[in-house]
């Protein structure tokens, strides 16, 4: 019996909620996806960000099955002199690590940087770091986190 055929990247679609969904369940360790949020608002929004070229977002498919996915948001700085892609999510099935599908994936996000003058993409990570170095990132910075407490219910959300 052969190996299993080689995965092919494509922008991800509404079609692929559920295969993502399944995946980010899988994927998420600090926070536990809602059904009904992906479905009604961080689903769509990510697609818009992507449709807008503010976001990078591809599935990996193998006969027809979404295996994977990598999510990117584009970021405009002054100290970099352009856009910098930020890859956030990279997600693959478990029984399929280690097989060339996240590098497959990553690769393609190397390949949509390059094509949009992006200066670099940077990862924050610290349990794959190891897997990024392999494919030529560097450690440059400690990355921190403040995380925004939702407010009190009783409280108005301030107008932006």
């Amino acid at each position: 019996m052969g190996s299993p055929p080689e995965p092919t990247v494509r922008p991800a679609t509404v079609m692929d909620a559920d295969a993502v969904f399944r995946l980010l369940a899988d994927f998420a360790t600090t926070y536990r996806p809602d059904p009904a949020r992906f479905t009604t608002v961080t689903f769509p929004e990510v697609l818009r960000a992507a449709a807008e070229g503010r976001a990078e977002f591809l599935v990996a498919e193998r006969n027809t099955q979404v295996t994977g996915y990598a999510y990117a948001a584009r970021i405009p700085t002054l100290f970099a002199g352009g856009t910098v892609l930020e890859l956030l999510e990279l997600a693959v099935d478990t029984p399929l690590r280690g097989r060339g599908t996240g590098s497959r994936l990553v690769r393609a996000m190397q390949d949509r940087a390059r094509h949009a003058q992006d200066v670099e993409i940077t990862v924050p990570t610290r349990r794959a770091a190891d897997f990024y170095r392999r494919l030529d990132f560097t450690e440059t910075a400690t990355y921190l986190k403040w995380p925004s407490p939702p407010p009190p219910p009783e409280s108005p959300v301030p107008a932006r």
